[in-house]
């Protein structure tokens, strides 16, 4: 949104310490909640501090937002902070930002860093130490604070601190509600804060979950976040795998997330862009050590949209390896023994039946007859992105491409196809795959004329 300026993100670790004597249920409610309402006074009193990540700046919350250095004042807006912060030198000079900075980047994040002044300016008197021997149960339990807070144009550092105490301070009362829910007996299961990124107009929100608590056994928490934020019922928008992804987190598994957003939209007359919807990883040949130079290209847009469902939160199991493809095959008969571990190449069918049988998912299946024919279906790959919005396998001759949308007129029949190409052997550079189309739009004559071809149309699931 073009009002929100920067998004402020604290986060912080608060030790949260109690003496837990009594077996009363009761009581040791009582201690929690006493306890919690110390940490929300630490966060609202003067010796909390929020240090700005890689910059000098440290600002004062509760000390009517008094900083360092001097040159910031309570009345400098949020947005003026960035230029204190040191840009990550690999970011300012790396390839990947290079390409021409798209919507991927549109929110500018400021990390700031929660803090506990413990010493105060003036002399220091002497420690005094005294020794007590009791037998106690003690609960030392580590929480995670992890607060987001988006700030307008206008917004100062004065407004911003407010709001960030506000968040804090609420965050601690959703920590403390989802603690005593899931007390059982003396033992504490730490509460655990998630950002998700929902539809516009709605944006980002945090919701505490449980630590070791798996999705399946929080479905009901999740029915009343879709009913409290007026979301549909037939997809996942809060299951841990939807978390947002702030734009200055790296992902730890090395593969490119969208590539697409770096390309610019063809225009056709009358045209309209349908689009993948949601986060997938570009998957392509000689990744994961493994040589499928030659053969595995529909392995390898499988894996892309395994990620796809992964990354929605439709299933929780790694995206396949080529011997897991293979070894589904043969588990659901359609290959033999002796097929995994070969170096053959898979089809659309073999593409439908592994998501079958690995994902328990349906997919639909679209058979073009010649290439020429495909110009033809942009109003059935039109309606695929509009209500599945899922990646889309096509095979035909011995070349797998994944399809990531189409550009289509409904007066002219114009179409162009956004493709995903798993034939590329490079590195997982951004600027490299965009420039020379190995993620690109492509007309009509792409695809072999005289060729036929099956479409591999996965279909979501209808679950939350």
């Amino acid at each position: 949104d073009s009002e929100i300026a920067t998004v402020l993100r604290v986060k912080g670790l608060l030790e949260f310490r109690c003496q837990l004597d009594s077996t009363d249920e009761q009581l040791v409610r009582n201690v929690i909640s006493r306890t919690f309402e110390t940490l929300r006074s630490q966060v609202k009193s003067e010796s909390c501090v929020l240090a700005v990540s890689d910059s000098p700046v440290i600002i004062w919350p509760n000390k009517d937002a008094y900083a360092t250095p001097e040159e910031i004042t309570p009345s400098t807006l949020c947005e003026d902070m960035h230029q204190w912060i040191q840009a990550d030198e690999q970011e300012s000079s790396g390839k990947k930002s290079s390409k021409k900075k798209s919507k991927k980047s549109s929110m500018s994040v400021i990390n700031l860093c929660l803090m506990t002044e413990v010493t105060k300016p003036g002399p220091l008197s002497a420690p005094i130490l005294t020794k007590t021997v009791l037998k106690s149960h003690f609960v030392n339990v580590t929480l995670p604070l992890d607060c987001v807070v988006c700030t307008g144009r206008s917004n100062t550092i004065k407004d911003a601190c407010e709001q960030l105490i506000e968040a804090l301070t609420h965050q601690l009362c959703e920590m403390e509600k989802v603690t005593l829910q899931n007390m059982k007996g003396m033992t504490l299961l730490v509460p655990e804060p998630v950002h998700f990124l929902l539809p516009e107009p709605k944006g980002l929100v945090t919701v505490v979950y449980p630590v070791g608590v798996p999705d399946s056994q929080l479905v009901a928490q999740r029915k009343e976040l879709h009913e409290q934020f007026e979301l549909p019922d037939d997809r996942p928008y809060f299951r841990r795998a939807n978390a947002y992804h702030f734009p200055n987190e790296p992902y730890k598994d090395g593969y490119l997330r969208n590539p697409h957003l770096a390309l610019t939209h063809p225009t056709l007359d009358n045209g309209k862009v349908y689009l993948v919807q949601g986060i997938y990883s570009y998957h392509h040949y000689m990744q994961d050590r493994v040589d499928d130079n030659g053969w595995g290209c529909a392995y390898r847009s499988l894996q892309t949209i395994c990620s796809w469902f992964q990354q929605q939160g439709y299933v929780e199991r790694p995206v396949p390896t080529h011997k897991e493809i293979q070894q589904a095959l043969v588990d659901v008969g359609d290959k033999q023994a002796s097929f995994v571990g070969s170096r053959q190449w898979i089809g659309s069918i073999e593409v439908q039946a592994v998501l079958g049988h690995l994902l328990g998912l349906t997919s639909k299946i679209l058979f073009v007859s010649q290439g020429a024919e495909l110009a033809s279906k942009g109003r059935e790959l039109a309606n695929h992105f509009l209500t599945e919005g899922t990646p889309v396998m096509i095979g035909g001759g011995v070349l797998a491409h994944t399809i990531l949308g189409v550009a289509w007129s409904e007066t002219t029949g114009q179409i162009r196809y956004l493709i995903l190409d798993p034939h590329y052997t490079g590195a997982e550079d951004l600027q490299v795959i965009t420039d020379k189309g190995w993620c690109g739009w492509k007309g009509p004559d792409f695809w072999d004329q005289t060729a036929y071809y099956n479409l591999c149309l996965p279909q979501r699931p209808k679950v939350i």
